[in-house]
């Protein structure tokens, strides 16, 4: 999921050089949302991986 936000990071960047405003804030507003999906499931498995140890 990480790799797919820093994709949609990629074409967000190169989409705002080449003058695609609105493309660029779709493809950043996809890339925040699956970075933030990305940090919540990597505390679900940390929180996880704590908690079986128990």
């Amino acid at each position: 999921m990480l790799y797919y936000a820093v994709v949609f990071f990629v074409i967000a960047i190169i989409a705002a050089v080449l003058g695609f405003g609105g493309i660029a804030a779709g493809a950043s507003s996809i890339a925040q949302i699956l970075f933030f999906v990305f940090l919540v499931l990597a505390v679900l498995a940390l929180l996880s991986n704590i908690f079986r140890k128990r």
